[in-house]
């Protein structure tokens, strides 16, 4: 699964939808107006509250415990009646943002860049706790470290932070990224590219190097987190837009209550919870869910006290290390661009 892009161009529309002022009202947000007050204390309303969620990409392990706390009705507790859909025309963030959906999947990335923006797009949970991205190779390319990128062909999206995050690498392995051929293959299948066009490529391995484990096609991963801490950073991410959270803090209260509790789900209950992401979307392939899951499952929480919390330092530390870099125009305010104020206490 390689990263959407994001664009120069998907920020002006961004810019535009919310200074045209579409705002977080229950009609823009994606949810239908309900006087009773769903979320309270976690009791169920007589009418649910009928809200959207919308994806990052196609639906896969990433998202698995979104999909349990809709199978096993957790949000049907909270009063919600909840829709989980897929990106639509310009982007999560962008709908997200200007609040005509009131939750989407975002990372970190893309967070940094609207926030410096002057877009109101806030993390409320990191669904991964570090970072399992990074650069595959089928092994017969020898890629065994930033070093072998030299001489190769890299497919990508077309985004400045790939060719940034090479460089960075590999000046720490002495070598340069202008001897790199950067290929735009936009969302092209990865086991095709590598096969036609390409040499290695950016990818989750949680879903592509699982997936490449199963067809005996062996990879060689170099995962960014490994050359630098700042590149630890959170992807994906759940988000939501200021607005909401100050207008309708209980909505999202009760929203991240079941959310916690699917992934806590996913985490304790890896066949079962694969098994309920399968029937939600049965287009998927069985065996790659099974086995994606199983290796995910530990890493969503993996070290912190509790699902979905975020460190001030994480989001400091990677905008610092894209402000550096010219990713972006000016310095972040890592406070304003997280929050864990929606996850319940740890029990």
């Amino acid at each position: 699964m390689i990263k959407p892009k994001w664009t120069a161009l998907l920020l002006a529309c961004m810019l535009l939808l919310v200074a045209a002022g579409c705002g977080t009202d229950n009609q823009k947000s994606g949810s239908t107006p309900n006087p009773n007050d769903a979320g309270n204390s976690g009791e169920t309303a007589e009418a649910p509250r009928d809200i959207q969620l919308m994806l990052d990409w196609s639906a896969n392990t990433n998202h698995t415990g979104l999909y349990v706390a809709k199978e096993l009705g957790y949000y049907e507790e909270e009063g919600l009646n909840v829709s989980i859909v897929q990106p639509g025309a310009g982007g999560t963030d962008t709908l997200v943002a200007s609040g005509n959906v009131p939750f989407g999947i975002s990372y970190q990335e893309g967070v940094t860049l609207a926030r410096t923006q002057g877009l109101p797009l806030v993390s409320i949970a990191a669904v991964i706790q570090h970072n399992t991205s990074g650069f595959a190779a089928p092994v017969d390319r020898n890629i065994k470290t930033a070093a072998d990128f030299e001489g190769k062909a890299y497919g990508g999206w077309g985004s400045p932070v790939e060719e940034a995050v090479m460089k960075s690498i590999m000046d720490i392995d002495g070598a340069d990224v202008s001897k790199v051929n950067i290929v735009n293959i936009g969302d092209a299948d990865y086991f095709t590219a590598v096969k036609r066009d390409i040499d290695f490529a950016w990818i989750f391995y949680a879903w592509t190097g699982i997936e490449a484990e199963l067809r005996g096609e062996p990879l060689d991963m170099i995962y960014v987190k490994d050359y630098s801490d700042k590149l630890d950073y959170y992807t994906p991410v759940i988000v939501t837009n200021e607005t909401l959270i100050q207008e309708d803090p209980e909505l999202v209260k009760a929203f991240m209550r079941a959310t916690v509790k699917g992934y806590e789900y996913a985490i304790n209950h890896p066949e079962e919870a694969a098994d309920l992401l399968i029937k939600a979307v049965p287009e998927l392939d069985a065996e790659l869910v099974l086995a994606s899951q199983k290796w995910l499952s530990p890493r969503y929480q993996d070290d912190a006290p509790r699902w979905g919390e975020q460190k001030a330092e994480v989001w400091s530390g990677y905008a610092e290390w894209m402000f550096e870099r010219g990713l972006l125009d000016q310095e972040l305010d890592a406070d304003s661009a997280f929050t864990n104020e929606f996850l319940p206490d740890t029990p």
